[in-house]
């Protein structure tokens, strides 16, 4: 009997007087793969408004973070729907502290981030935090890896991390950040904490949303008050000399140093707080208590003062311009006479055959007119 009486398994083929040994086996293939209806169709389930509005104030994470979406999407559709969440969540928000987190690339904003989150944590608040990554001019596209900086923190249950392009928004925000906010303390998060793209002088829209606004740099860069435009450090409330730790501790209490006597002259950020520079290092935690003590002696001052609850006011009135600016650009440039004739002058903006002040004269009477 050959080989292939012996097993009930034949290839189709082995080679001649081959023994045990052989290792190699061509199989026969299946004769079909089963496949899909072609009329079978895979949709997401779609939440009602109450389903939504009552998964965020039971803190249901999935169903925040498809809040979130909705109130991000600019599908009309879906702005309809966000509009009426986010007026019944309203009533339930605003019982935070919010903190904005900027600075200079490589300052360890996330490391700091995730610190200072699980420090609070212990302390028994709830934490979210939105993160804005930056935007490509050309794709649009944003990589979101803020979670994978933060990786204890985002497996924390009392921990909510949303990472959202900025979309090309100036201050380094997302358009719906503000909406995210309220959402987030709805669902019972306390502390909200908003790390922002880069430093520059449109920080100012962080500002406008934030109670307390910290930047965050590094010592051992040169001339580190040259370095910082005068205008960031005007609408601080706090710098932190961050890594301050090894041999770089003493460079960092040399920059607290700087900073502490350039903030002295400096008209504060806000009224009754004068503010203040201190140093940490996120790796070790040394200085993290220190910086928690700071923002509460804060939040206290302006409380009690009024200050806090004058600035919530005046926020309210800055996001409704904001609003008001962001549909004029959207409807400006959505209007389809504008478009091609935008498309058309930048040829002729580009060879110097226009001025930019007719072209922009010129496009805007074509808007008045097609209004």
């Amino acid at each position: 009997m050959n080989n292939k009486e012996n097993n009930s398994y034949q290839p189709d083929w082995t080679p001649e007087e081959h023994g045990d040994e052989f290792a190699i086996r061509i199989v026969k293939g299946v004769d079909s793969i089963p496949i899909a209806p072609k009329n079978r169709v895979f949709r997401k389930k779609e939440y009602t408004n109450d389903e939504l509005v009552q998964g965020v104030l039971q803190n249901q994470r999935n169903l925040l973070a498809k809040t979130i979406t909705l109130i991000e999407s600019t599908s009309v559709v879906h702005q309809e729907k966000a509009k009426e969440i986010l007026n019944r969540l309203l009533p339930h928000s605003g019982n935070s502290l919010r903190i904005g987190i900027s600075g200079v690339p490589g300052a360890g904003k996330s490391t700091l981030i995730e610190a200072l989150g699980g420090y609070l944590i212990d302390m028994g608040h709830k934490v979210a935090v939105l993160t804005i990554d930056p935007s490509s001019s050309i794709s649009k596209g944003s990589i979101l890896g803020d979670k994978t900086r933060m990786e204890n923190l985002s497996k924390n249950p009392h921990c909510f991390i949303r990472p959202s392009p900025s979309s090309g928004t100036l201050g380094g925000v997302a358009r719906k950040t503000r909406e995210s906010v309220t959402v987030c303390e709805a669902a019972g998060y306390d502390i909200i904490l908003i790390e922002t793209v880069g430093v520059g002088q449109s920080e100012i829209t962080v500002r406008s949303m934030v109670d307390f606004f910290l930047l965050v740099l590094i010592s051992g860069g040169g001339d580190e008050l040259q370095g910082m435009k005068k205008g960031v450090m005007e609408i601080c409330d706090a710098i932190l000399i961050n890594k301050a730790d090894g041999e770089n501790k003493k460079k960092a209490l040399t920059a607290k140093a700087e900073y502490s006597a350039a903030l002295h002259y400096l008209y504060p950020a806000t009224e009754g707080w004068e503010s203040i520079a201190c140093t940490a290092s996120a790796l070790t935690g040394d200085g993290i208590p220190e910086l928690w003590g700071e923002i509460e002696k804060f939040s206290n001052i302006t409380r009690e003062s009024g200050v806090f609850e004058k600035r919530r006011r005046t926020q309210n009135v800055e996001w409704v311009e904001f609003m008001i600016k962001d549909f004029l650009y959207d409807s400006f440039f959505q209007n389809e006479v504008i478009g091609e004739q935008f498309t058309q002058m930048k040829e002729k903006l580009m060879n110097g055959q226009i001025l930019p002040s007719i072209a922009f004269d010129q496009l805007k009477e074509t808007y008045i007119s097609k209004r």
